[in-house]
């Protein structure tokens, strides 16, 4: 084993041991029968620059303990819950104008309802956090349900989720979500597919937020092979700034085979005796199989599996009598007959020999026309100039 190998062997330990270390600290502290219980997430995630909201409810376990006509206060404790002896880690108490940390309490105590909003969070929030009532005479901490918040950087990516089989013809309902740590200040999701008019925020089972984009569609050949790219924007500093996260996803769609054809080797017109290449060809997902088949006077005969067959022709018209079907689990498809005249190469060679043809056809029509245009009205006036001259020498001999 490599060095680094060691080293990251060593870190990945040294990182659950302190993870298990702080798990059992924190609850090494519950007592056997504690005064207060708090429902909330064990673990949440925020978003540095960005808010937090802390969904909290408070049960005690004497209600004669706790009088809800009386004032009332919350009270957040970081790292360690023994706050008289630690007295910074009391981070938040409602009942003060001045907390070290951007809290307030959202939720009505008297309700017994302690979500708690950050305003703000950094990376160095990151701990673990102990809630406390006081509601004198009543005073208790929730030692048995320390919550642990983690901050990052950057977001997550968000998931995008299909719902439906992914065949042709088939309605699926595409969703991309992100998790909300904050629905006072949500990410905006945007993506490749045709936008949706707003995005929608869900509040989960925790009590916590996810947004979502949504989009339901039939499936058809063409989707197959498309990529969804799905964009959650965050913003951090008020507003000034923003954080992204993308996930992207590949649709694969099955579909049953098409464009079936067949292709010839060699290319031209195809001569009686000589070996002929066929290929046949299909778009299809899954992959198809193909099989090649020779209609005859009894129907059609199969003669080889594969997309490759060869043979001899024996007559001109023979290649006409072979094509190829194209099949998989959705569907087959047939190719069309073979015509010599229907060879792409062959045609293109025909069509320009008649091309060349046709032109060397139109200038020997104009050379001729031409050349009699000429003979008619060039040789007419030296004719008639002949004729006259002897008219004239005629007369002059009877005159003398």
């Amino acid at each position: 084993m490599s060095v680094i190998s060691v080293r990251s062997v060593k870190m990945v330990t040294a990182i659950v041991l302190l993870n298990v270390f702080l798990v059992s600290g924190a609850l090494a502290v519950c007592p056997k029968s504690p005064s207060l219980f708090i429902t909330t997430p064990k673990q949440m995630e925020a978003l540095s620059g960005s808010c937090l909201q802390i969904p909290c409810n408070f049960t005690v376990k004497s209600e004669e303990e706790f009088n809800s006509t009386r004032s009332t206060f919350g009270v957040w404790i970081k790292s360690n819950q023994d706050f008289a002896k630690n007295p910074h880690n009391v981070i938040f108490n409602s009942s003060r104008m001045d907390n070290i940390y951007p809290m307030s309490l959202t939720g009505d105590l008297s309700q017994k309802n302690c979500t708690t909003l950050f305003s703000s969070v950094n990376t160095s929030y990151t701990d673990w956090y102990y809630f406390r009532i006081e509601n004198r005479p009543f005073t208790s901490t929730a030692l048995c349900d320390p919550l642990q918040i983690t901050v990052k950087d950057t977001p997550p990516r968000p998931s995008i989720e299909i719902s439906g089989d992914l065949k042709e013809k088939e309605s699926v309902t595409i969703t991309c979500s992100a998790f909300t740590p904050c629905p006072h200040s949500p990410p905006e999701l945007t993506w490749t597919l045709q936008q949706d008019p707003h995005n929608k925020i869900e509040e989960n089972t925790d009590r916590t937020f996810t947004t979502k984009i949504q989009k339901t569609f039939t499936l058809s050949n063409e989707h197959d092979g498309f990529n969804i790219t799905c964009s959650a924007r965050y913003p951090v500093n008020e507003g000034k700034d923003v954080k992204t996260a993308e996930e992207r996803k590949t649709l694969s769609v099955s579909y049953a085979p098409k464009n079936t054809s067949v292709s010839i080797s060699p290319s031209g017109l195809v001569s009686a005796g000589s070996l002929v290449n066929l290929t046949c060809s299909s778009r299809a997902n899954p992959p198809v199989s193909f099989t090649w088949f020779k209609t005859s006077k009894d129907g059609p005969v199969s003669v080889a599996e594969g997309d490759f067959y060869s043979f001899k022709v024996t007559s001109v018209t023979d290649i006409e009598d072979y094509y190829c079907v194209a099949t998989n689990d959705l569907g087959s498809q047939t190719s069309s007959r073979i015509n010599n005249a229907d060879n792409p190469e062959f045609g293109a060679v025909v069509y320009v020999t008649l091309k060349i043809l046709g032109i060397v056809a139109l200038y020997s029509t104009i050379i001729i026309f031409e050349w009699w245009f000429r003979s008619r009205c060039c040789n007419k006036p030296v004719k008639d100039a002949v004729e006259a001259d002897y008219v004239n020498r005629v007369i002059e001999i009877q005159a003398s």
